[in-house]
């Protein structure tokens, strides 16, 4: 019984401290928002502003995981020279570090004033006040913590098992590292497994030379969750979150057989033994930063070697390949299928930009900018290549669907300019603000995504067939996206009317993609009008009726 009451103080204990970190990133990225963004990407210009930069970052959203997705995601867009981002790497573990030590200097009697001080922001009206008062919760939380871990492991340390346990690891140094690390993926925060390093060496249970390899497996945990976050980005993004594990992991290799001395200096008069996990922490990124930073263009060629830029299997296909532009038939069949494959990347786009809204996630942004640049090249590819079927002598037939491809493309262009300067940026404001849409506009907003999906399909489908009767059902679903759209606008304001929190601090972005995914409807919609005009059933721009 005693067993369990102790297990269950110390992982509410952890709890704690992950819930706190994570309020602070919360409540960072509400205040500061966009400026935090804009402030990281404008300042990766040369190698010491890079640095700050990830330190900056790391200290004020306390989670070198979410620096690692921004900086990625802007080297995937070209915001940021590849060779800075992993000197911005370097300064985010250097922030979190900075972070762990800063925590340790035994401020828990701020905890209840910074608690008070943080709810009371967060009663205020501004956005940004109670991001700040989120933020300052977070921080009085996670001191808190601390007094809870350091209460929690004190019957702990003078277990027998855990002497045993302790004992163990300190002969098996390997396993001791691997053990340290799965726990920092398993938390997705090295922080969180330092400050429980901390705690329990704080009776001096713990030889230093194993306190410094624990925490060396903290580090090379930490590094992993963003290379996870990142493993369908694009090979940009990618190099930056494994450039920093391979970096942590060569660390850890060369500081291990170093730990016995590393802990003769660590017990020196000048340092603390309470202190020393976090001491060992900080020193290490240091010294990995001094001497990674110079190896920067070495780390980007290896990493450029393991993850090279390669072309899908669709970027290397083209159906206008090999086509006699004398032989109509077939080459139009060919531009066809050109443009269902651009179909298929707007698919694609809409779909990871409805996945980034429904699970609040950046990284499922990250490739539509580059799907947007293959769907602009492709459709002037197809323009180019149909103008020349046949020189101006093709059947009508032939020109007919000449250009209802061309038109069909066209309209797949600017739904994927929609997505990528429209819905893309609004998705990635309201994640970077911690802006929350209230859960009925959530589910109205998710129900038209899933609409616009089914919908692009069927207008594919269309596309290729020609079928009268899925052109009429499609362009009759318009009239359901309309009335859809109304709808929720109408009941959105309802929800301002009503003073719904939720509702006010995203009125302008739920607005904002109602409208967007009515346009990309009505560019969908566009390919049944001449199935249906050459049907006869359309009569002044509307469904004839039948019957």
């Amino acid at each position: 019984m005693q067993s369990a009451i102790v297990s269950i103080n110390l992982f509410g204990a952890v709890a704690l401290l992950l819930f706190g970190l994570r309020q602070i990133k919360d409540g960072m990225s509400r205040a500061l928002g966009a400026r935090l963004r804009t402030g990281l990407a404008a300042g990766t210009r040369s190698g010491p502003r890079s640095f700050a930069a990830g330190f900056l970052a790391t200290v004020a959203l306390q989670s070198s995981t979410a620096t690692a997705l921004m900086v990625a995601s802007f080297v995937e867009k070209d915001m940021v020279v590849p060779a800075m981002a992993q000197i911005v790497m370097l300064g985010a573990n250097i922030g979190t570090a900075a972070t762990a030590w800063i925590v340790a200097l035994g401020l828990g009697w701020l905890s209840p004033l910074l608690i008070l001080a943080g709810v009371a922001l967060m009663r205020m009206a501004s956005a940004a006040k109670q991001g700040a008062g989120t933020a300052l919760v977070g921080v009085g939380l996670m001191l808190l913590s601390l007094h809870l871990l350091s209460a929690a492991t004190d019957p702990i340390r003078q277990s027998p098992a855990l002497n045993l346990f302790i004992t163990m690891l300190g002969n098996a140094w390997p396993v001791a590292l691997l053990f340290s690390a799965a726990l920092a993926v398993l938390a997705s925060s090295s922080l969180a497994v330092v400050v429980l390093i901390l705690s329990l060496a704080a009776s001096g249970g713990i030889e230093s030379s194993l306190v410094i390899v624990l925490v060396l497996g903290a580090n090379l945990g930490g590094a992993v969750p963003p290379v996870l976050a990142t493993m369908k980005a694009m090979p940009a993004a990618r190099r930056v979150t494994l450039g920093n594990l391979i970096i942590r992991a060569i660390g850890c290799a060369a500081a291990m057989p170093l730990a016995n001395y590393g802990a003769q200096l660590l017990d020196l008069p000048y340092f603390s033994h309470q202190q020393l996990a976090v001491d060992a922490h900080l020193i290490f990124n240091i010294a990995v930063a001094l001497i990674a930073w110079p190896l920067s263009p070495y780390v980007l060629k290896l990493t450029t070697a393991i993850l090279p830029e390669q072309k899908s299997a669709d970027a290397q296909r083209s159906f206008l390949d090999g086509h006699d532009l004398d032989e109509p038939v077939a080459a139009l069949a060919g531009a066809s299928r050109e443009v269902l494959l651009v179909g298929d990347l707007i698919e694609r786009m809409l779909h990871q930009a409805s996945e980034a809204m429904r699970r609040n996630d950046l990284s499922q942004l990250s490739e539509i900018s580059a799907l947007e640049g293959r769907v602009d090249r492709i459709q002037h590819e197809i323009k180019v290549f149909v103008s020349r079927v046949g020189q101006g002598q093709l059947s009508d037939q032939d020109y007919r669907r000449s250009m209802d491809i061309v038109e069909y493309a066209i309209n797949l262009e600017h739904i994927g300019d929609i997505i990528e300067k429209g819905i893309r940026p609004e998705i990635a404001k309201k994640v970077s603000l911690g802006l929350r849409f209230s859960e009925d506009g959530h589910e109205e907003l998710a129900r038209l995504f899933t609409i616009t999906l089914d919908n692009l399909r069927m207008a594919q489908t269309v596309f290729s067939t020609k079928n009268s009767d899925l052109a009429r059902r499609l362009v009759e679903v318009k009239e359901e996206v309309r009335r859809l759209e109304k709808q929720s606008s109408a009941r959105h304001l309802q929800r301002l009317r009503d003073g719904l929190t939720d509702s006010i601090q995203t009125s302008s972005l739920h607005l904002d993609m109602l409208r967007d995914l009515k346009r990309i409807n009505a560019h969908i919609v566009s390919v049944a009008l001449p199935i249906l005009d050459e049907s006869g059933l359309l009569n002044e721009s509307r469904i004839r009726q039948v019957g």
